[in-house]
């Protein structure tokens, strides 16, 4: 049952949908909202544009794997549906004060805010707000609500529509990806609000509890459980060098010894701000907050695991501190690290190769903050060109820039590397709402040497069998496939990928018994893949009405081998990845686009 809110006029109404099957309140409902409630064509800043937020009828829920909820809309970078997932205590919150979904149509005539308590749903001036970043935002809404209240509010890129601005959950936790923040500010809407003590009910509390036990002991026994839980944490990169080729150095151009350091788990000391408690009912604690000590806004420092490799090594930068710094400043500001690095990257290419005289250069850690806020304020010629992403800022360069736009669908594709990881390529490419780092488990996982052998029999119940990391022939394809409609149930139902199968405890029996004890219903591994599917179908049409982007890797990844190390050698072969691509498309029903 989403609210329905038209912040032209100011209505508010409840639209009931429980009626029909198979959604469970997430993405899969804001899809059929998106599809029937919007023309082909329609600008993502246009005021009938709708925006669905939502923790659906599982997210929120005090229990391993569920404190999720999905930001949903046509975005702005890609024109496609663009989804975003935030993890943290935001999605507790909606459900606290009595919604399980919102979807936003029309513009507000001033800077406006919603507020969710009781049940009910209002919108109220926020023109105060304007320019603050998130904290001081999130601050100020808090002193009016309740120190208790849940905050989803954007920054100044959010404003200033800058096309991958995020939105920031409750100063942390980011829906990052695909500027969804942007779309909050074309419609003038700066925050959602939630107040509330009311929490989600579940079918079967012992059940809940019985898994949380099982799930608490499993991270003694479980090495990405244990990674996750333990300090830094696995976003916080540290230990050995990584091998060459396996993340983005330098715009993904250095394919050899990338030459830059990685931090010691030392070097986090006296950098935390919050290492418990950010996701409530699970005992995981992924999801850590770090800044430099002197940094001026430090509860912004939600570390994910791609901002280390986006905001340092594919900017030529090992600097730590300059990393952190530079994070918890994306955060505060609404910019998504991911699309921000790699158009930083990408501009210091350009300027390497004499296409962007006075950009800025690889390495230039001190440049960095300045960079970024010139970004989100669209300060200057430079600010404004890169606030519109690569691939627009390569179109406005001329023809020779193209090549070092890495992008997919016009999004800058995370900093794992995909001619290492041919699934992962593949599922940068074919995924209908462009490319993620998340959107399925990586191939190095179930290499036969390398791979996490505890996880095999678990994958092999979608059919993903092991098989060498650098085979890419068409069961790639399927496999990879397998694996993508897997992580998308998961996304269709606001369960943490993070917590799931294969690779984590919420194993398919356990993900089975936890839906079945919050709804009442029987749920099987049947019921998980057919959402999984119906979201990327649903995702798929939409992509082909807007008339989205191919489903191509940048030439680099085809073109330019990785040259030492144990993946010397690494390349996505042209021909092998089309017939792995075939066949992708095979194992979902889907034609060629």
């Amino acid at each position: 049952m989403p609210f329905i809110v038209d912040l032209t006029c100011g209505s508010v109404e409840k639209e009931y949908r429980s009626a029909e099957k198979g959604h469970f309140g997430g993405s899969i409902l804001g899809l059929r909202l998106m599809a029937e409630r919007t023309p082909a064509g329609l600008d993502p800043y246009d005021p009938g544009a709708l925006l669905y937020v939502a923790a659906g009828m599982l997210g929120g829920t005090a229990a391993p794997g569920l404190a999720k909820a999905v930001f949903l809309a046509k975005s702005p970078l890609t024109g496609v549906a663009g989804e975003a997932h935030a993890l943290g205590p935001f999605a507790a919150g909606m459900r606290a004060a009595g919604a399980r979904a919102l979807a936003v149509v029309g513009r507000a005539e001033r800077l406006s805010y919603l507020l969710v308590q009781g049940g009910e749903v209002s919108c109220h001036d926020g023109a105060e707000l304007r320019g603050l970043g998130v904290a001081a935002t999130t601050d100020a809404l808090r002193a009016r609500h309740g120190q208790g209240a849940h905050v989803a509010a954007i920054g100044p890129a959010g404003e200033n529509l800058v096309r991958y601005a995020s939105v920031m959950t409750d100063y942390a936790f980011p829906a990052g990806r695909y500027g969804l923040g942007a779309v909050f500010g074309a419609k003038n809407l700066k925050a959602v609000v939630c107040v509330g003590q009311a929490p989600a009910q579940v079918a079967d509390p012992g059940v809940i509890a019985e898994l949380a036990a099982a799930y608490r002991d499993a991270l003694t026994t479980n090495p990405l459980a244990a990674l996750q839980a333990g300090v830094p944490g696995f976003a916080g990169w540290a230990g050995d060098p990584l091998d060459p080729g396996y993340a983005a150095v330098r715009n993904f151009s250095v394919s050899g010894p990338p030459g830059l350091r990685v931090p010691g788990a030392a070097d986090y000391e006296g950098r935390a701000v919050a290492i418990t408690g950010g996701c409530p009912g699970c005992p995981n604690d992924c999801l850590k907050v770090y800044a430099p000590p002197g940094a001026a806004e430090r509860r912004t420092g939600g570390l994910g695991q791609e901002a280390f490799l986006s905001l340092g090594w594919n900017l030529g930068i090992d600097d730590l501190d300059a990393v952190l710094g530079a994070n918890a400043l994306c955060h505060d500001l609404g910019l998504d690290p991911v699309s921000l690095g790699g158009t930083l990257a990408f501009a210091m290419e350009c300027a390497e190769r004499g296409l962007l005289p006075g950009g800025p250069a690889f390495g230039a850690a001190a440049a960095l903050p300045d960079l970024i806020r010139d970004v989100a304020a669209r300060r200057g010629p430079l600010g404004g060109l890169l606030a519109e992403g690569s691939a627009r800022a390569a179109a406005r360069l001329g023809p020779d820039a193209a090549a070092y736009a890495m992008t997919v669908k016009g999004a800058e594709l995370p900093c794992f590397d995909p001619r290492v990881q041919p699934g992962i390529g593949l599922g940068y490419a074919v995924a209908p709402g462009g490319p993620r780092y998340d959107a399925m488990e990586h191939d190095l996982d179930f290499d036969p040497g390398d791979g996490l052998l505890y996880s095999f029999a678990e994958a092999a119940r979608i059919g993903a069998e092991p098989a060498p990391v650098a085979v890419l022939d068409a069961e790639r394809g399927r496999r990879s496939a397998r694996l993508l409609r897997l992580w998308s149930g998961l996304d269709a139902l606001n369960l943490c990928v993070f917590a799931s199968s294969p690779t984590r405890p919420l194993t398919i029996d356990r993900l089975s018994t936890l839906v079945g004890a919050v709804l009442g219903t029987e749920f099987t591994l049947e019921d998980l893949l057919a959402a999984g599917q119906e979201r990327l179908d649903a995702m798929r049409a939409y992509a082909a009405r807007e008339g989205g982007g191919p489903d191509e890797l940048p030439a680099r990844m085809h073109d330019e081998p990785i040259t030492a190390g144990r993946h010397a050698g690494a390349v996505l072969e042209r021909e092998a990845f089309e017939r792995a691509r075939a066949a992708f498309y095979a194992e979902l029903g889907w034609s060629p686009r």
